[in-house]
């Protein structure tokens, strides 16, 4: 198998983790002492914004936030591949 054939193997494979992982939420949850609830924080138009999130929730929520970390890592694999498979068929 050459080296193109792998990276779009590995592409494709990247590719499918990506879709498989997309029920995701960008922020963090947070919970201050002095708060007697839950909130997601997050950046909407260079302005941070919470948001209340209802105690059963947050366990979601969390994963939620994993998976929008677990879908960025890929994104920049998946960008690695896509520059060096670019750099061979030039």
């Amino acid at each position: 198998m050459t080296r193109i054939e792998l990276l779009k193997k590995r592409r494709e494979a990247l590719k499918e983790q990506i879709c498989n992982n997309l029920d995701l939420i960008v922020g963090s949850v947070c919970k201050s002492p002095a708060m007697k609830y839950h909130n997601l924080t997050t950046k909407v138009d260079g302005k941070t914004v919470s948001k209340y999130v209802r105690k059963g929730h947050v366990p979601k929520v969390k994963k939620m936030i994993l998976r929008y970390n677990k879908v960025y890592s890929l994104i920049l694999k998946l960008s690695k591949v896509n520059f060096e498979l670019l750099k061979l068929e030039a």
